[in-house]
């Protein structure tokens, strides 16, 4: 995806096996470090871009730390410790991404914030939306814009369905439907979602989303 100041394009392997380095992206470090998931790095610079927030500066840890979730916890913790004293505040944006409330809990003990909400899900619906929901949606499965541009790296090798397909029906056979929570309005997007839903033989649906809970808890640390 190119970004419209000039900067490099992301590269969505790279944000997932490596993430992104404070100021890798071309801005100036700032008085306030975002600590983020990988696959969060295209909204953050979206959001930072249409708000001009350039006193956020932001580093991503590997996407791909959700295969191993109980990693997260200590990823942050050191990463927290590598450059606070470098910045003002710092604020994580991962969610409980699947850590059991760990990653909460060394947050507390850092002395830091994040954002709330019990995934990415969640926040990007809306986590009182999403709560809603909930009861209604327990056999759904779903994608963000990331995911669906990863759907191999994160759900069709890792589960081992490109060398044995017909495992599929043994993970998704509960699920009824992938809802896409689109964060942008691409058809490109909507055909590749609409494809993996049709690889996992559920029922499709979109959502434009945007960037939900994100956008305010960013404004808030930001300042505005």
């Amino acid at each position: 995806m190119a970004l419209t100041d000039g900067t490099p394009p992301l590269d969505d392997t790279t944000l997932t096996e490596q993430g992104l380095a404070p100021g890798a992206q071309g801005a100036s470090p700032g008085r306030v470090l975002l600590i983020a998931c990988g696959a969060l790095a295209h909204e953050i610079l979206a959001l930072k871009r249409m708000n001009g927030w350039d006193h956020l500066d932001l580093q991503c840890l590997p996407a791909n730390l959700h295969l191993w979730p109980d990693r997260i916890p200590a990823a942050v913790e050191a990463a927290v410790a590598q450059h606070r004293a470098a910045y003002d505040g710092i604020f994580i944006v991962y969610a409980d991404c699947g850590t059991g409330g760990l990653l909460q809990q060394k947050c507390k003990e850092l002395g830091v914030e994040m954002v709330e909400g019990p995934h990415c899900y969640s926040f990007f619906e809306g986590n009182a939306a999403f709560a809603a929901k909930a009861e209604d949606e327990f056999t759904a499965f779903y994608l963000t814009d990331f995911l669906v541009r990863q759907f191999d790296a994160f759900v069709w090798r890792p589960m081992g369905l490109d060398r044995h397909p017909e495992l599929r029906d043994m993970y998704f056979g509960n699920y009824t439907k992938l809802v896409y929570q689109a964060q942008i309005d691409d058809p490109a997007l909507d055909a590749r979602a609409r494809d993996c839903a049709a690889r996992l033989n559920l029922a499709y649906e979109r959502r434009l989303t945007g960037y939900g809970d994100l956008a305010p808890a960013l404004a808030r640390v930001a300042g505005t």
